[in-house]
C-alpha cells in the first residue's frame, strides 16, 4: 500500500492541484512562545480542530498542513520558499530557513509532527522530515522535532486496562500473545485522529509527559529519503523500538 502511494504521488503531473493550490493554512496559536512551547503540525482542519480542543493553549500551537507536502529535496529552493505549507511553517517558527536559519529566533521550542496512523500519514511525516533536513537541519541536529505515533488499534481483554498497538504488525503480535494466554481480545481499529477517543488521544498523542513520541534525528531524515525511494520498509519510520 505504501509503495503504491509513493508511486502515485511521484508520478503526478506538474500541475497537480494537490501540490500547487492547497487551501489556506491558518495557525492556531498558543498564548506564549519560546522555551517550553510546541508547534503541532497535523494533516488538516479536522485533525487541527480536534488537537486544538485537547491541547494546552498556553504553550501548544497547531498548524494544519492542508494537503500532502511538496518533496523539498527535489523542488527548487524558490518553489519551497513560496509553497503555502512551508511558508506557513517558516512564518510560524520565525527563524527563516536555509543558510539564514537561526535557532535562537525560534518562536516555539519544539515541532511535533502528529499524523494519522496510516500510509498517507507516514508518507506526510517522511516528506516533512525531508523539508526540515534540507532547509532547517539545525532543528534535527538539536533534537527539536518529535514524531508522535498515534495508536493504530485498541486491544482489550476482560478485567484488564486497554492496551494500544501503534502499527499493524504490533497489533498482530499483541493479539497473538493474548490468544496464546487463552484471552479473546476485543479490538478497535482507529482510522484517523478524529476517530480516537479524546481522552486516549490526549494521553497518547498530545500530553508531553505521556504521549508516544520519538525525537527525530538526521538519521531519520536519511531513512525518509530511502522510504521515498521505495527501498525501506514503512514500518521503520512508523514505529522504531
Amino acid at each position: 500500500m505504501f509503495c503504491a502511494t509513493l508511486f502515485f504521488i511521484k508520478n503526478q503531473p506538474p500541475n497537480n492541484p494537490m501540490y500547487l493550490k492547497p487551501p489556506p493554512i491558518k495557525l492556531i496559536n498558543s498564548r506564549t512562545h519560546g522555551v517550553g512551547t510546541e508547534l503541532f503540525i497535523v494533516e488538516g482542519d479536522s485533525a487541527a480542530s480536534t488537537v486544538a480542543h485537547l491541547r494546552d493553549g498556553v504553550f501548544q500551537a497547531v498548524l494544519p498542513m492542508q494537503g500532502k507536502p511538496l518533496n523539498a529535496i527535489k523542488a527548487r529552493p524558490e518553489k519551497v520558499a513560496s509553497y503555502p505549507l512551508f511558508k506557513a511553517v517558516m512564518d510560524s517558527l520565525g527563524a527563516a530557513f536555509g543558510t539564514g536559519f537561526d535557532l535562537d529566533k525560534l518562536q516555539f521550542e519544539r515541532v511535533v509532527l502528529l499524523f494519522d496512523p496510516d500510509a498517507d500519514g507516514i508518507h506526510s511525516g517522511a516528506l516533512m522530515l525531508l523539508f526540515f533536513y534540507q532547509f532547517m537541519r539545525p532543528l534535527l541536529e538539536a533534537g527539536k522535532i518529535e514524531m508522535v505515533h498515534a495508536p493504530w488499534m485498541q486491544v482489550s481483554v476482560k478485567g484488564e486496562s486497554p492496551m494500544y498497538a501503534f502499527s499493524e504488525p504490533q497489533s498482530t503480535s499483541l493479539i497473538s500473545q493474548l490468544r496464546a494466554q487463552s484471552h479473546e481480545p476485543v479490538t478497535v481499529r482507529y482510522r484517523g485522529l478524529a476517530g480516537i477517543d479524546h481522552a486516549i488521544l490526549a494521553k497518547t498523542c498530545i500530553e508531553p509527559s505521556t504521549r508516544n513520541a520519538r525525537v527525530m534525528t538526521v538519521a531519520d531524515a536519511l531513512m525518509a529519503m530511502e522510504i521515498f525511494g521505495g527501498s525501506a520498509s514503512i514500518t521503520k519510520l512508523a514505529v522504531k523500538d
